[in-house]
């Protein structure tokens, strides 16, 4: 199992590399060269098997024995999903109206983020400990990405997290679970602008390949294909449990309506993925106001807004999808040069059309909806009023989609749910609704906070190089930082 990037620039990595990277040296993304096929024999030999153990069966498909041994790699995977609220990690509640809502929320911070998290951390330390070596992560976050890089790493003395956040967007609940985390290695910054504003300098630092190589320097979010990797098991998952393959007799293969509610594409990236792999689904991408990726699948049209529109569901408030390059890259045929042509010209002009060809590709592959605040509120409403199930205005962006394109008789759906409602208190009571915050949330208001302002002006990105620069000689002078090369 070898890994290249969507530009082409670069073939023949192997994971560990491609773990302790952000972009690709080209400014690509990486994407295995190859991908396995799940036979109908091999998908009900998993039906009984619970989310962790899923997990380590779709992780080595992609983790070659040689790279991690098998009983290593159990064993990491297994620890990394044993801390979570409910028993097996994730949970599928069963509600009126053949409503099915797969819970991926139950981690620390409350967040479908923190299940390929901690996954990537624990696989992080596992090299880091071998090796004797150091690493630095910088995450951009919309919210939700950063209080979970921060709470998979805090502690661990071979890391550093910088953690970037867009000030005033993002709620107090999420907040307060990055700037309340005290320990050494937890850096946190409140930048102006918007999480697409705070991307660019970020960016930028990571094609910086020897700023990356001199402090280890690797990214969190779902650039890092090790979050995308873990996240194939979440489609997995709900296939195996609500499609009825059980049930199925034959070679033909149940089909599953997966609906995903989307703002950086790394969710639907992962279904596509699947989807490659010969796994019957069928893919919705639900957004909020910020609706590039429902005008990219319904015209063509990638373009960005001239701002980031502020919605009742912060954690998808993204113009710039960057998974959509994954997507593009599997839909095309694996053209690099297609697709290096393409992202240039959305990262110069920030819009572009995408060819007929390739576009006919991805509208046959997913379906998309686009849903006001009006519409969030609404949603979250009336599932309460129908099933006293109180929904986060995220999951609330998929669900809109039962309430307005209900499925046919017969047919499988699955919506996920991205976070618990305990992180939107604001969007709650604008539903009329009421909360019991679990009690490590009521205690965030109370705890001593650390960070530091970043403002958005033509140094920021020199600011934070220095930043970086300063934590790597201030952490264990003389220390080994690991380098992909």
């Amino acid at each position: 199992m070898r890994y290249c990037s969507t530009r082409g620039g670069v073939k023949g990595w192997g994971f560990r590399e491609v773990l302790f990277s952000g972009y690709a040296p080209d400014g690509g993304m990486f994407l295995p060269e190859t991908l396995p096929t799940l036979s109908s024999d091999t998908l009900r030999s998993w039906v009984s098997l619970s989310y962790p153990q899923l997990v380590q069966e779709v992780c080595a498909l992609f983790i070659p024995d040689d790279v991690i041994p098998r009983k290593d790699l159990n064993a990491v995977l297994s620890s990394a999903l044993s801390q979570f609220a409910v028993p097996g990690a994730v949970r599928i509640a069963q509600l009126g109206g053949n409503l099915s809502i797969l819970e991926l929320f139950h981690g620390q911070t409350f967040a479908f983020k923190d299940l390929a998290m901690t996954c990537t951390a624990r696989l992080l330390e596992y090299f880091l400990q071998r090796s004797n070596s150091r690493a630095t992560i910088l995450v951009g976050t919309s919210g939700d990405t950063g209080g979970s890089a921060i709470h998979s790493v805090r502690g661990l003395s071979a890391v550093d997290v910088v953690v970037v956040f867009p000030r005033g967007r993002i709620t107090f609940v999420q907040e307060r679970q990055m700037t309340t985390i005290l320990e050494d290695n937890i850096h946190v910054f409140a930048a102006d602008g918007s999480s697409d504003d705070i991307d660019v300098p970020l960016r930028r630092l990571f094609a910086d390949q020897k700023l990356v190589r001199n402090h280890g320097l690797m990214s969190l979010n779902s650039v890092n294909w090790c979050r995308v990797l873990v996240q194939l098991a979440h489609f997995l998952y709900a296939y195996l449990q609500l499609s009825g393959l059980q049930q199925a007799e034959g070679e033909v293969l149940p089909t599953l309506e997966v609906v995903v509610p989307t703002g950086g594409a790394g969710n639907i990236a992962a279904g596509c993925i699947v989807k490659q792999m010969g796994v019957p689904l069928r893919l919705v991408a639900m957004v909020n106001a910020n609706d590039i990726v429902h005008r990219a699948v319904q015209s063509g049209d990638l373009s960005m807004a001239a701002n980031v529109k502020q919605t009742l569901a912060p954690a998808i408030d993204i113009q710039d999808p960057y998974n959509m390059e994954r997507v593009l890259w599997l839909l095309s045929g694996r053209d690099g040069v297609q697709v290096k042509g393409l992202m240039e010209e959305f990262q110069r002009s920030h819009t572009i059309t995408i060819p007929d060809k390739l576009h006919k590709k991805l509208s046959s592959v997913m379906t998309t909806g686009s849903v006001t605040d009006e519409g969030i509120i609404e949603t979250m409403q009336r599932c309460w009023e129908e099933n006293q199930y109180l929904l986060c205005p995220h999951t609330a962006v998929a669900v809109w989609h039962h309430y307005h394109c209900a499925p046919h008789p017969g047919e499988n759906r699955c919506y996920t749910a991205t976070a618990s409602p305990a992180k939107f208190q604001d969007a709650v009571q604008k539903a009329g609704l009421t909360i019991d915050l679990p009690e490590n949330v009521r205690a965030l208001a109370n705890l001593a906070t650390r960070y530091e302002d970043l403002e958005q002006d033509d140094n920021w990105e020199a600011r934070l190089r220095q930043r970086i620069e300063s934590i790597s000689s201030i952490r264990q002078r003389g220390a080994l930082f690991y380098s992909p090369a």
